[in-house]
């Protein structure tokens, strides 16, 4: 049976195609890839412009980063690819959307109810790394701002409020967007409700299911995009780990995954390898999971390797999974 070229409209720095989804964020309805490219801030300088490149060349159209990879140096990094990109192709049937994040001020992640949200998130601290990385990238707006932590103790709080309503205002932001805290991706519903946010990055993968459950119908009655971050559960699904697998000093996976973790976690791996397709991989299985679910917008596997950004926009076409094999796979939902 023919294959079909799905395609998605946001902006993020993660890979893959796919379908055109009705969800996006604020007027990007139609422009984004099903994947995205992301992080860039743990390769050479060389290897990242050239994934980038290929991203761009095979037609990724979402970008998301953040001041904190990197001190900005990402984002300077995303911006010289999008200047390299040849004129050519400007402007394109689905322009580049690039999104980024702001460190909370107090630098504690992940934020916690008992922070209080002016020492995270006051209004002058969103508009001054905004400005940064408008100057990091070289674009005059961002697609899509968001903040990199969030605690929904925040919500009633008028600073940020009031940063995204001035940043829309000017002309700096197209779209504001909150990224949660792992596991807990209802911490956020009380935001949403003031009508600012326009997108929500959530983890979400064949283990961290948890978003179906509020988030999804919540976002899905009021058109909010969902960015799907972390869909490789950190590598565990990438089904490449093993029981001696290490990572470099300072590394977080190194506490990720803990002796206490990894073994069960490569036992959850291994009962899932049966499942996957002939002529599909384990990696590929889990993002077309993550983008059979309508509410998705797109998601964001870092890809720091053009062979890694072909193998991950591959998984956007096709067909979509057999009902049977995707309930199947939601048997494997696993809250930690």
């Amino acid at each position: 049976m023919a294959q079909t070229r799905r395609r998605i409209v946001i902006v993020e720095s993660r890979d893959a195609l796919s379908t055109l989804r009705p969800h996006g964020v604020a007027g990007f309805r139609n422009r984004v890839r099903h994947v995205g490219h992301g992080r860039l801030d743990r390769v050479g300088r060389r290897g990242i412009l050239a994934a980038l490149d290929r991203a761009i060349a095979l037609g990724c159209n979402f970008f998301d980063t953040a001041w904190v990879y990197g001190d900005g140096r990402s984002e300077q990094l995303l911006g010289e690819a999008l200047r390299r990109r040849p004129a050519r192709d400007r402007p394109s049937p689905h322009p580049l959307v690039v999104a980024t994040k702001v460190p909370p001020k107090n630098w504690k992640w992940p934020a916690k109810a008992e922070y209080r949200a002016a020492d995270a998130y006051p209004s002058d601290h969103i508009r001054e790394y905004t400005e940064k990385s408008l100057a990091n990238l070289g674009v005059a707006a961002l697609d899509l701002q968001q903040l990199h932590v969030w605690s929904d103790a925040w919500a009633d709080d008028d600073g940020w409020k009031r940063a995204a309503e001035d940043l829309k205002r000017a002309g700096l932001v197209r779209a504001f967007g909150i990224s949660v805290n792992r596991r807990e991706p209802a911490n956020v519903l009380r935001a949403l409700e003031t009508g600012l946010v326009d997108s929500v990055q959530v983890v979400y993968n064949i283990f961290d299911q948890a978003a179906e459950d509020e988030l999804f119908p919540y976002c899905q009655r009021h058109d909010i995009a969902i960015i799907a971050r972390v869909p490789f559960d950190e590598g565990s699904l990438t089904g490449t780990l093993t029981p001696d697998s290490q990572w470099p000093e300072g590394d977080w996976r190194n506490t990720y995954f803990n002796p206490s973790n990894l073994a069960p976690t490569l036992d959850r791996v291994e009962r899932l390898k049966p499942l996957v397709p002939e002529g599909m991989d384990l990696p590929g299985l889990a993002l077309r999971f993550i983008l059979e679910h309508p509410v998705v917008s797109t998601t964001i596997p870092g890809m720091r390797r053009p062979r890694h950004v072909e193998q991950n926009l591959a998984a956007g076409d096709g067909e979509p999974l057999p009902p049977r094999l995707l309930d199947a796979l939601r048997r494997h939902r696993w809250d930690r």
